[in-house]
């Protein structure tokens, strides 16, 4: 069931896409309180703090709370959710703000990443659980036990904003997380779904400057012999950073390229930044300028947008909650679309800023006042904030969207100037960007989704992106943002991938790896062992830190057999994936979801349930050569790597040990990749070819093997397994011949 709570009259986001009427009675009690502060009930001086502060108040951000919502816990009560953040999977005792956020130095005090999604279940320790959405499109807190250990405190700076409360259908069922999960997808919309080649490894590098570059990239995967699917272009393929554009010098003749990489059977995949370059000459600036669709500065004037830098200098920032800026925008994809471009990933959308021309100007005068000056503790911190320009609340603050009316609701801009726009535009009005903060990457994937399914209609179009909320996954996936090659980002990968799925986003994954810092040999190699079995598997790094495509180290072909592996699961690992995203299921859960009894699942965070029959338990400590797993009932380990030419079959090529309920001492190889079928499943996997290339599209779903794991005490001595299988490509994805049934003889 679920529950609609409205407050004022909130921003129309468009994150839900069922019309659920509000409720006009009192919220029960065992779901916890509203309360809204205004001048005759204001923020009360003497509760808990909401952040780091020395104001003894609700604090959201730097502005006093209008909204709250809390709710009492006893000592067991756990919380999931919150999609993309920092720690483990029960996010209890730790302070959360929604709010996108470009941190690509991000530790465990990090409060918000790039996504920012409001969503929680909370499992009481003597009830049933219930999830609850918290519809608000700027900056949100959560203080989930952090300032009181027993109180949950959400807190927004608008009494504007929509919370449903989400029950399961049978309280008692053993299914409630998620029931409540499927039911909250529904809410929001069916999950985007990639084409089939997208679940193929792919290497991206911030570097890659030129298309002899790309090439040559290429061309030493296939002399090492490891699979490649796909190659990403950063922002040097662009003229200039422009949007849209191609560097002629260093990519001549796009069109050949792209065609050439194509007969090799590798993909080449762009990316799309949010700042458009001030250019005279460059045609999206100039129709964008004239259209007046980009997003507008303090004036209001359609011909003095807010400006800011980012890669190519000052730039505009189209408008995308502006319905006819969202279209133009989108259509220039296009562009690529027509080069035989397959693929986009948006990124610098939160939006990131490097500074303001303002901001730049404040900061030298501030600089000048420091000369000569001997600087004691407090002048050299003073001095050293003066440089810190980017992503600046006052920056956020001071740029505004053109929307309906009746989308602002309560969030109409309180500048006269921009309030004011055209005295004939009866229909619009301002928002302040900061209020709205967190549509901003929605939108412009939005944007390119839309306009893609319009150019290409009966095609799939890869497309992901670095900033989102929630509503956003119905229209591309995500990466979980500039991370570092960590062994604490690589636990924080496995973590994510469950609450993202919760909130929708099943296409997602990290830059395996890590984006920033060197990685070592170890954690890469333990690192693509998880990739395996996340849908996005993609290889990111940045210029600067030490190369990591997976050729470059010793043993390339401990790297190929654990790359090869994911090719010989991928039956399974798309076949599950499709039935999650059409049927408002989870892709990856967390244990407790499908042993809701079992105290010890609960308290298991580094193990994860990958679709209805795998469970994975990854390697995330340096120097391990195995670890400790727990299992909730008895289950089939198998252990196998890439394809070995002195092997008979495919079914000699694992390793099986079946292992009672209970912990475990597992050793795992770093060339192999290791997980457990759950009792009465199965997984089909892939024969890969004997010689020659490996990619999705040699990977036959004709001749597969199923592995099983007999069902304790059961008399059959069989396993049925329902495989999802399309063409990869198309949008048919409910055509009844799709599915088929296998059978295995345990």
């Amino acid at each position: 069931m679920i529950f609609k709570y409205t407050f004022g009259n909130p921003f129309h986001t468009e994150s839900a896409v069922l019309q659920i009427p509000s409720q006009s009675t009192p919220l029960p009690e065992k779901f916890g309180s509203f309360t809204c502060f205004s001048e005759t009930n204001p923020v009360p001086k003497t509760q808990p703090l909401s952040q780091s502060s020395h104001k003894a108040q609700y604090l959201c951000g730097d502005e006093p709370a209008a909204f709250l919502w809390r709710y009492k816990m006893q000592e067991a009560d756990r919380i999931f959710g919150l999609g993309e953040n920092v720690r483990g999977m029960n996010r209890r005792g730790n302070i959360f703000e929604s709010y996108c956020s470009d941190n690509p130095h991000h530790t465990e005090d990090c409060k918000s990443l790039y996504g920012a999604h409001n969503f929680l279940i909370i499992a009481p320790e003597a009830a049933s659980p219930f999830g609850i959405f918290f519809d608000y499109p700027g900056r949100i807190v959560f203080d989930l036990g952090f300032s009181q250990a027993d109180t949950i405190s959400v807190i927004a700076p608008k009494a504007a904003i929509s919370v449903y409360i989400i029950t399961a259908e049978d309280d008692a069922s053993e299914s409630a997380f998620t029931d409540i999960c499927s039911q909250f997808r529904k809410l929001t919309g069916t999950s985007y779904i990639p084409p089939r080649w997208a679940f193929g490894y792919m290497q991206s590098r911030w570097g890659y400057r030129t298309a002899e570059e790309i090439r040559a990239v290429a061309d030493e995967y296939r002399k090492s012999d490891i699979p490649l699917e796909a190659l990403f272009l950063d922002i040097d393929y662009m003229d200039s950073f422009q949007d849209f554009t191609v560097d002629s010098k260093a990519f001549p003749e796009f069109n050949r390229f792209v065609a050439q990489m194509a007969e090799d059977e590798l993909h080449l995949v762009p990316i799309i930044d949010a700042g458009v370059k001030i250019n005279k000459g460059y045609p999206v600036y100039e129709e964008g300028l004239k259209k007046g669709f980009f997003c507008a500065d303090k004036s209001g004037d359609p011909q003095r947008p807010f400006t800011a830098a980012v890669w190519p200098g000052v730039c505009h920032f189209p408008d995308f909650l502006n319905k006819d800026a969202r279209n133009w925008f989108g259509k220039n994809y296009r562009t690529l679309l027509e080069c035989g471009i397959e693929g986009f990933w948006n990124d610098m959308n939160e939006p990131a800023l490097f500074y303001t021309e303002e901001g730049l100007q404040k900061a030298f005068k501030e600089i000048d006042g420091f000369k000569n000056v001997n600087m004691g503790i407090g002048e050299y911190f003073r001095f050293t904030d003066t440089t810190n320009l980017s992503n600046r609340i006052s920056d956020y603050k001071s740029f505004f969207h053109k929307v309906s009316k009746d989308t602002a609701g309560d969030f109409a801009a309180e500048s006269p100037a921009v309030s004011k726009g055209n005295p004939e535009d009866k229909d619009t009005t301002y928002v302040c960007h900061n209020d709205v903060h967190n549509l901003y990457g929605f939108n412009m994937t939005r944007s390119a989704s839309e306009a893609i399914d319009e150019l290409m209609p009966e095609k799939r179009i890869l497309l992901f992106s670095r900033a989102s909320c929630i509503g956003a996954h119905r229209y591309g996936g995500i990466w979980t943002g500039d991370n570092q090659s960590l062994w604490q980002h690589l636990k924080m990968n496995v973590s994510m991938m469950p609450s993202l799925n919760m909130c929708g986003f099943l296409y997602s994954g990290a830059d395996i790896g890590g984006f920033g810092s060197d990685v070592s040999r170890e954690l890469l190699l333990r690192w693509l062992q998880f990739a395996v079995f996340t849908p996005l598997m993609r290889n990111h790094s940045a210029m600067g830190t030490r190369a990591q495509e997976a050729f470059r180290f010793e043993k390339p072909a401990e790297f190929a057999a654990v790359i090869e592996a994911r090719y010989r699961l991928l039956p399974y690992l798309y076949s599950e994936f499709m039935k999650a995203a059409l049927n408002d299921g989870m892709y990856f859960k967390p244990l407790c979801f499908a042993y809701p009894k079992d105290s010890r699942a609960a308290a298991t965070e580094d193990q994860l349930l990958a679709g209805e029959s795998i469970m994975c338990a990854p390697v995330v400590e340096q120097n391990a050569t195995g670890r400790y797993v727990y299992l909730p009932e008895p289950m089939r380990m198998v252990t196998f790597g890439g394809r070995d030419k002195s092997r008979a079959s495919t079914e000699e090529a694992f390793a099986f040990e079946d292992l009672p309920a209970g912990d475990h001492w597992i050793n795992v190889p770093k060339d192999k990749a290791v997980f457990f079928i759950r009792p009465g499943h199965a997984v089909p996997v892939a024969e890969l070819p004997e010689s020659g290339l490996i990619n999705t599209a040699s990977v036959s779903e004709q001749k597969l093997t199923l592995l099983s794991c007999p069902a304790a005490g059961s008399a059959s001595k069989s396993v049925t397994y329902e495989l999802y299988s399309d063409d990869g490509e198309s949008k048919d994805y409910l055509n009844p011949k799709n599915y088929r049934t296998l059978t295995a003889e345990c």
